[in-house]
């Protein structure tokens, strides 16, 4: 037998307790380790080409069946390698000739009731400004959705603004477009919204119970972390208005779960006691949070040492999460709850999000952008609803993200999880959405690590945990 060798960037190990856990990163799986699969690994770790010979030791004591057996799982997933092998460490880039669209984003006004003070929109204005989308793009949208992608089980709406509820008679109008039209193709549409709860009141929540939208409601924490940056367009903290709404909206909303999306900026850090009031005090199903590293407003960047705080924190959520999680009781800590998920589902994300594949955000005047938050900004547009997607443009966009090649995502452990970061962040710090945003990699490696032995104690404890709060997610 030749020389074999360790393909590091293609596993990682975390010890849980005197258990000894593998994170296979190509498949984001996770595995417990047998005390031949440890004490064989450890030969590898302390030999940069390995023999038979240095072996033998543990031919003795597990037999030779045995090792080569845990020596032949090791190479057919690609982390231990024979001389002269080269193993696939990253999918070769491939071609981009198909967008499947099964998400459109419709930014139905640049008008917003609030002046948030790091809204990232550029093209957000005050409601007297604000330039309302028309139901002919709206419906033009809807339509380039199904001509790009036709035959598909399932498709979203989502509406967004500004404040989407500041047109509302666009959104009930297309609701009542896309509900007909779904029906006839024998497809499913679901519709979601993320509002700042300000103008909700009885007859619009039974509206969206009556439709089943999925809402997600912006708001940063108790009164004094809310209005610090939540303002009215003349200055006024609105916290005591959205405490109302959303107090109202939870008591009437029966149709899916409502969660909370907290944006962290510079001064806005206590993860810990922003959950706490969201989730326990007002009673949101999920919490999940934002942290803004590289907005275009430098002064609300959260700074490195606020960052660390922020992961500090979210760890002792986590603590509390795996500690839910054994007693069979879920917790709606999102950012875990969805870190988990990729986890249990073994997802590898070779792109980010599904923005530029799966999903496109239009803007008032119909053209095409990556997603939500690129609308009014100075990135090229991907075509328009009546002409349909730039597939050339587009293509060379996402083949560019896709190619790991001489980037730092090339052997990174999370690369399958990560996936380079948020493209606008990327576009906020660098100028450019195709490169990985590379100013918080060490602690996203580290909260990373912290999902793989939260996940790993919890499949020891109480493995029946994931099917019965993760797998049921997707269909709420």
């Amino acid at each position: 037998m030749g020389t074999m060798s360790l393909v590091k960037p293609n596993l990682h190990r975390i010890d849980v307790d005197a258990r000894q856990m593998l994170f296979h990163v190509p498949s984001s799986s996770i595995f417990e380790l047998d005390e031949l699969s440890r004490e064989m690994l450890g030969v590898f770790d302390q030999h940069d080409a390995v023999t038979d010979e240095l072996l033998a030791p543990l031919v003795s004591r597990f037999g030779r069946e045995g090792l080569d057996e845990a020596l032949a799982e090791f190479k057919a997933l690609e982390m231990i390698v024979d001389e002269g092998v080269v193993a696939r460490i990253n999918a070769k880039p491939q071609k981009v000739t198909k967008f499947p669209l099964t998400t459109v984003v419709l930014n139905v006004n640049t008008g917003c009731n609030l002046s948030c003070t790091y809204c990232y929109k550029e093209d957000l204005t005050i409601p007297s400004k604000g330039e309302l989308m028309g139901y002919d793009t709206a419906i033009q949208s809807i339509e380039m959705l199904l001509r790009e992608s036709p035959d598909q089980p399932r498709y979203n709406v989502v509406f967004f603004g500004g404040e989407p509820l500041s047109n509302m008679p666009l959104i009930r109008g297309v609701v009542a477009y896309c509900e007909e039209r779904f029906a006839a193709l024998d497809a499913t549409v679901d519709f979601t919204l993320t509002t700042n709860a300000t103008l909700l009141n009885e007859k619009l929540i039974d509206w969206f119970n009556e439709h089943r939208f999925g809402l997600t409601i912006s708001m940063d924490g108790p009164k004094a972390m809310h209005d610090k940056n939540r303002i009215t367009v003349g200055g006024q903290g609105t916290y005591d208005v959205v405490k109302r709404k959303v107090e109202l909206l939870l008591s009437r909303y029966t149709a899916r779960p409502v969660g909370c999306r907290v944006t962290l900026t510079r001064g806005v850090t206590d993860v810990e006691r922003i959950f706490d009031h969201l989730y326990h005090e007002l009673g949101f199903a999920e919490v999940g949070f934002g942290p803004v590293t590289s907005g275009d407003i430098e002064e609300y960047n959260l700074t490195a040492d606020e960052q660390v705080e922020v992961f500090a924190g979210m760890k002792r959520l986590g603590l509390k999460y795996l500690e839910a999680a054994s007693r069979g009781e879920n917790f709606g800590f999102g950012n875990m709850h969805q870190m988990l998920t990729d986890m249990y589902e073994g997802n590898k994300k070779l792109l980010p999000c599904g923005a530029g594949v799966g999903l496109l955000a239009v803007d008032k005047d119909g053209g095409l952008n990556l997603c939500h938050r690129f609308t009014g900004s100075d990135m090229p547009l991907f075509g328009n609803v009546k002409t349909g997607i730039d597939k050339p443009r587009l293509a060379e966009f996402v083949e560019q993200r896709l190619d790991r090649s001489n980037t730092g995502c090339e052997t990174c452990r999370i690369r399958n999880l990560c996936s380079g970061g948020c493209y606008h962040e990327s576009y906020a710090k660098y100028g450019d959405p195709s490169r990985p945003a590379y100013h918080y990699c060490d602690l996203l490696r580290d909260w990373i690590d912290y999902g793989v032995e939260v996940y790993s104690r919890i499949m020891l404890r109480n493995p029946g945990f994931f099917e019965a709060y993760v797998s049921p997610r997707r269909s709420a």
